[in-house]
């Protein structure tokens, strides 16, 4: 009996490691190489999905792809999109090299407000009326912050697998915004988030601080 029972839990794990084997050596592996700071906290899109930020695209993150075309865009705040077309072969790694050139149109505001973003999961894109800003864990945290144009602004946070949280803020010259909630994952229930407003002669928001640490995120028209 006991060798009967030992077969029937092993043979369904061994039918789900060789699919597993059977699905990488059907898919190609596309892998990402920045070279900067700037390209590898940059938001990687592939075929118009976005799939999270460079540096963290490896290991149980890795980037799988069916054979065939594929489009990889890159995206930055005040840096122009890198693109490039690949054809993944099945079974083979691509290594895609990043250089991200500033953007001639970017310029900073002559008064700004700072927006804190704590948000989870960090690696979720931030997006400021509708451009990419980049993603959370660079607005989030100590000495960190986005500084965009007094004034109303949609902040809106997606990544694959929750529900897309949206928000208008309406900063004034000088105060600081913190958005604050967890995404939800699909087909959960969703929560309120919380926002918090201050001047800049008031307390800061919690673990905000003035000082050159911060993430400067406008996208100048």
């Amino acid at each position: 009996m006991r060798p009967l029972l030992w077969a029937m839990f092993l043979f369904p794990t061994l039918f789900l490691a060789l699919a597993a084997y059977a699905e990488n050596q059907v898919m190609g592996e596309i892998a990402f190489e920045g070279d900067s700071h700037i390209a590898k906290t940059s938001g990687v899109w592939v075929d118009g999905e976005y799939v999270g930020y460079l540096e963290e695209l490896k290991g149980s993150k890795k980037v799988l792809l069916l054979p065939g075309h594929h489009e990889i865009v890159v995206r930055q705040a005040g840096y122009k999109d890198f693109k490039e077309d690949v054809v993944v072969q099945p079974g083979e790694k691509q290594v895609v090299a990043v250089s991200m050139e500033r953007a001639p149109a970017w310029q900073y505001p002559d008064t700004r407000a700072k927006v804190k973003i704590d948000i989870n999961p960090s690696r979720a894109a931030v997006f400021v009326d509708g451009a990419f800003a980049g993603h959370v864990g660079e607005f989030k945290g100590v000495g960190r912050a986005m500084l965009v144009a007094p004034g109303p602004h949609q902040i809106r946070v997606a990544l694959p697998g929750y529900q897309t949280f949206e928000t208008d803020i309406n900063p004034l010259a000088n105060q600081k915004v913190e958005v604050k909630t967890d995404l939800v994952k699909n087909g959960a229930p969703l929560a309120e988030p919380l926002l918090n407003s201050e001047t800049s002669q008031g307390a800061m928001a919690p673990g905000a601080r003035d000082g050159p640490q911060e993430v400067q995120a406008y996208r100048g028209k």
